[in-house]
Formats: C-alpha cells, structure tokens, sequence
C-alpha cells in the first residue's frame, strides 16, 4: 500500500470517528431533550386505539369520569357523556354557542339548565348532565345516539353517533378500565415553578364529594383510584404538580411523555403527590 493510499485511509478513519462521536452527541442529546420535544400534550390508550388530547381536554375528560364515579355510574353513562361533549364542545369549556349554550354540553340556561355562570363549570355541568341522563327510560340499553338525543335534544341527534368509538376509548381510559392508560407532557417553561398539593387534592375531594384532608388518598377500588390518579395528571400543570403515584406506577412531570413508569414505591390503595 503506498503513501497515498495509508493518508486516504488515516483520513476515512478519522471521518468515521467523527461522525460517530457526531451521531453520539446527538443521541444523547436527543436523550436528555426527548421530553421536551413532544410539545405540550395528552393521550389517552385503549384497545380500541389512541386518542390525542390537549391539557384542557383531558382535564374535563377526567372531570366527566370523576363525576361519574361520585354518582356510581356505569361506564356506559361516560360513553354517552363523551360522545355529547365532543359533539357539542370537543370536549372545551366554551364560553357561548349557538343561542345562549355555554360549557362543556352546551346547555341553555333558557332551557332550564341552569345560570350560564354554573353552566361553565365542567363539574356543575356535567353534573345536569346525568342528572337529566339517568332518567332517560333504559337509557343504557340504547344506541349511544338516542340516548345523548334524549337528553340533547338537539337538532340532528344522529350526529353523535360519529363519535362513538372515541367516546369508547375515553371512557375505558379514564374510568380505570385500562390502568395507567393516560400520560400528558409538558415543556419545562410551561410548568410551575411551585407546587400546590392541597389545592389539587381539595379541588378533587370537591368533585368526588370525598371528606377530609391530608396529603394522600385512599382508593375505594382499583378502577377509582386510577380515575383519582389520571384526575391529578390531567390537572398537574393547573397545580404544578411533580409527580403521581399509585398501584405500582409513577408518572413524572419531568418525564410526562413516557407516561406511567414501574415503582414498587407507590402503594396499592393510596395515591400520593408532590
């Protein structure tokens, strides 16, 4: 091999070298970034599929299952729930509509659904919701369309069935059905700088007409408890909240993108935060 040849193959060796140190470097930050690169978002899994959704919309999904749960109801009744919302609000808390319908379901304080103030609160206007839900004759034995219709009564009732499968897939995510099921992220810039743990576990006692205080919960069942915990991650941002544990899992804000993570650390029945 000649001179020239040698220098050829010291330099290929060298530009090897580099761009493996490149491609290192760029794993590695890609590593310590991969959080932060997914922007701001949640997602909810089931075996029907995956549904993306944004802070807002996943913070009322889980309030829909939160008041479900207070009133012990089927999860058919958070079908129903959900497929009238992504209807009507995509699953917003809009502030007007068609005429005077506000909130969540787009009631009509002229219509008997309350003042237009209550109405914007999701745990209030969920609540009408069921109320009105549960007295509809069999009403879990009906198309998921005819039963919303009935509560609706809005102008074409068939648009809900659209949204069926979605609904399904909330529902078996956020009432427990598939544990740890729903993960959300964030940026570092769009975090807290301080945490408020008794204000998120007041605000959820609040919506489960649950007693006491503490900085702890106590799951009455599994399923309850992974819809107390997914509560707390929707919310986590609003709170500043770090991280959830429960049942085995731990999601971390640090890392929200990879969702609920293994750790024996976190006790079957209690929910913990910081």
């Amino acid at each position: 091999m000649g001179k020239a040849d040698r220098r050829r193959l010291r330099l290929a060796a060298v530009a090897l070298a580099t761009m493996l140190v490149i491609a290192g470097g760029g794993v590695a930050l890609y590593l310590h970034f991969r959080p932060y690169l997914h922007g701001t978002s949640c997602e909810a899994r089931a075996d029907a599929g995956v549904m993306p959704l944004d802070l807002e919309q996943a913070a009322n999904a889980s309030t829909i299952a939160a008041v479900a749960l207070r009133r012990k109801l089927p999860e058919r009744a958070t079908v129903i729930a959900y497929a009238t919302a992504l209807q009507e609000s995509h699953l917003r808390n809009l502030e007007s509509g068609d005429r005077d319908s506000v909130g969540l379901f787009q009631q009509r304080p002229s219509q008997g659904w309350g003042s237009a103030t209550k109405l914007k609160d999701p745990v209030y206007a969920t609540g009408r919701f069921f109320t009105a839900l549960v007295k509809v004759k069999d009403y879990t034995g009906l198309p998921v369309h005819e039963a919303a219709q009935k509560v609706q009564r809005s102008a074409d009732g068939s648009a809900y069935a659209q949204h069926e499968e979605d609904a399904k897939t909330l529902a078996t995510a956020f009432t427990g059905h598939v544990p740890a099921s729903v993960r959300c992220w964030y940026p570092p810039n769009k975090r807290k700088k301080a945490s408020d743990t008794r204000a998120a576990l007041a605000e959820l006692r609040s919506t489960l007409k649950l007693t006491g205080d503490g900085d702890d919960l106590t799951a009455p069942t599994g399923r309850a408890g992974w819809t107390m915990a997914t509560w707390l991650v929707t919310h986590a941002q609003l709170y500043g909240l770090r991280e959830v544990r429960y049942s085995g899992r731990h999601w971390r804000a640090d890392d929200g993108h990879s969702g609920w993570t293994k750790d024996k650390k976190a006790a079957e029945d209690h929910i913990t935060i910081r």
